[in-house]
């Protein structure tokens, strides 16, 4: 198949999605890195960025305009919801109006942390699919200090009504008398899980705070500030969700 003669150099699109200087980008390209719709680039190829899918080691690159990612830092009593039939607030009030993002997952009305809004549907559904698994980090503060015993039955996986739950990462940070603070990754998104987890092991959730997203993290977001991720930052969530799709 010959290489298109019309569209943008592959070099100046990939240049301008983050990947680096136009001569870095010529490295990549040369290295046989990258792929567009599944054939592997040589230096000269033209591209529409609009349509044409590419990829540098597996991992797509976003070249079509018009798609953004915020990532905000979620405070309590805020729905995780385009809009509300109660009037309560919503994230995307914390956000640009325009263009229109949509939360990619849920945090419930009391808990914290970050969340991400984008208007990248692809994106959005790799990362809410069961079957990637991106980790995501807790701050969980609960009512009593979790025994060995019910810290080794979160880390093996608790019986819930929907079933069994994955195992999870757990370390106790601190333990004050009738409370305690634990950090805990879990891989999977079921509804309210976390609470659920710890509420099987006799240990109800006070405060929960959501504290990363696969390789994402920022503690120097305020609660209902957000910012724009940067493009390095929506490729290694396109690789934490498992790159290309099989």
């Amino acid at each position: 198949m010959s290489a298109p003669t019309d569209g943008e150099r592959l070099q100046k699109v990939l240049a301008r999605a983050g990947l680096g200087s136009r001569r870095v980008c010529d490295d990549l390209i040369a290295d046989g890195r990258v792929t567009v719709d599944g054939e592997v680039a040589v230096l000269g190829r033209r591209v529409d960025p609009e349509h044409d899918h590419i990829e540098l080691d597996g991992v797509p690159v976003v070249t079509q305009t018009g798609l953004v990612y915020y990532l905000l830092n979620k405070p309590a009593r805020v729905m995780t919801t385009a809009s509300d039939p109660e009037g309560r607030p919503t994230v995307v009030e914390l956000v640009p109006d325009e263009p229109r993002v949509f939360p990619v997952g849920r945090l419930d009305w009391d808990t914290e942390g970050l969340l991400i809004l984008t208007n990248d549907g692809d994106l959005t559904q790799r990362l809410t699919h069961p079957s990637h698994g991106v980790e995501k980090e807790y701050l969980v503060e609960v009512e009593g200090v979790p025994s060995r015993g019910a810290l080794r039955s979160l880390r093996e996986g608790v019986e819930l009504d929907d079933g069994l739950s994955a195992p999870a990462e757990i370390r106790l940070l601190q333990s004050r008398g009738d409370h305690a603070a634990i950090e805990m990754v879990i891989h999977e998104g079921r509804n309210r899980q976390v609470r659920r987890m710890c509420e099987t092991v006799g240990h109800p959730v006070r405060r929960l705070v959501r504290t990363r997203i696969g390789l994402l993290a920022d503690r120097d977001l305020a609660p209902g500030s957000w910012r724009v991720l940067r493009p390095d930052e929506v490729r290694g969530l396109y690789a934490a969700a498992g790159g290309s799709e099989t």
